[in-house]
């Protein structure tokens, strides 16, 4: 038979996260394989030094705790241009302030969660108390912009990171990182600015975002993506090479969702491929699992490699 014969997968005590990645690219099998083939691809991307990197970022990855794993690839300077969801946004900025997640229980009754005022994430609990500090907060950093002031949304929300001490956004703000957030109104952040307009004159501009966005679409020599769950920050990060005149060459796709079903969020790399979006020839992969499993894994395993030089 034609190609690789697959080897059994080894397991040693003391291995590392980057041995047991290289020990599944032997086996080369199913999402296995598929993760192995993700690290290298990622790894290229970022050692990469003409390519422009967008990390997208979708999912309650905030709330599950992947939110310091996307800071530290930011902090370190792998991100290039981050695209979230406005709710990931909004829990980076609760643990920032200082509230918590909490570890829960999926089988569980929600109306006794509802009375004890606490909400849940699957199994991540979140007490109102914590949303009533983000109002606090937020409406402080609201309450300094000047009467009559129009601004992007990521030109707000780099004035919101450079109001908090730590998280996705402070350290987006400190490394000059452009944060994007396409779906903004759809989150507690949303809900909180429309309340701070029926009283004041400022007004977030969406569209104003998008010639930064497509600058740097044009401009940028190659690109990869990083996309985590799929969802609204796929489809903008994607799109943006609809108008440049390449497509991406790096893109590596962290999903649980189907592809048959026709979603965004399932879908392959290689639809993308037909509307130009990847080039003919760009490095892809889909690793189809639970990204709080997958981006740990994928992020360890080429920061090793990264760290051997």
């Amino acid at each position: 038979m034609e190609g690789d014969a697959v080897r059994q997968v080894r397991v040693r005590p003391g291995m590392t996260v980057g041995e047991l990645v290289q020990e599944l690219k032997t086996s080369g099998a199913f999402n296995g394989g598929s993760l192995a083939k993700a690290c290298g691809i990622t790894e290229e991307m970022f050692r990469d030094d003409k390519a422009t990197t967008f990390v997208g970022l979708a999912g309650a990855m905030v709330p599950a705790g992947m939110g310091g794993i996307v800071s530290d690839l930011v902090d370190m300077g792998y991100v290039d241009i981050l695209v979230s969801t406005g709710a990931n946004l909004v829990h980076d900025i609760v643990e920032a302030i200082g509230c918590r997640h909490y570890h829960g229980s999926a089988d569980c009754s929600d109306n006794d969660l509802r009375k004890q005022g606490i909400n849940r994430i699957y199994d991540v609990y979140v007490a109102d108390e914590a949303f009533t500090q983000f109002e606090e907060f937020i409406q402080g950093v609201f309450g300094g912009l000047k009467e009559g002031t129009v601004i992007s949304t990521t030109e707000l929300l780099a004035t919101v990171g450079r109001n908090l001490p730590s998280g996705i956004l402070a350290t987006a703000a400190r490394k000059g990182v452009p944060v994007y957030c396409p779906a903004v109104q759809d989150s507690v952040f949303g809900l909180q600015f429309s309340l701070f307009t029926q009283t004041h004159n400022v007004v977030v501009d969406a569209f104003r975002d998008m010639k930064g966005f497509l600058d740097r679409c044009f401009t940028a020599e190659r690109a990869g993506a990083l996309i985590i769950g799929g969802g609204v920050p796929k489809n903008f990060i994607f799109q943006g090479m609809l108008l440049a005149p390449h497509g991406f060459s790096y893109a590596v796709q962290l999903t649980g969702d189907r592809p048959d079903l026709g979603g965004l969020s399932g879908a392959t790399l290689d639809e993308a491929r037909s509307w130009g979006k990847l080039t003919s020839d760009a490095q892809g992969v889909t690793v189809y699992g639970d990204a709080t499993i997958t981006l740990p894994l994928l992020t360890a395993a080429v920061l090793e490699r990264l760290s051997r030089g």
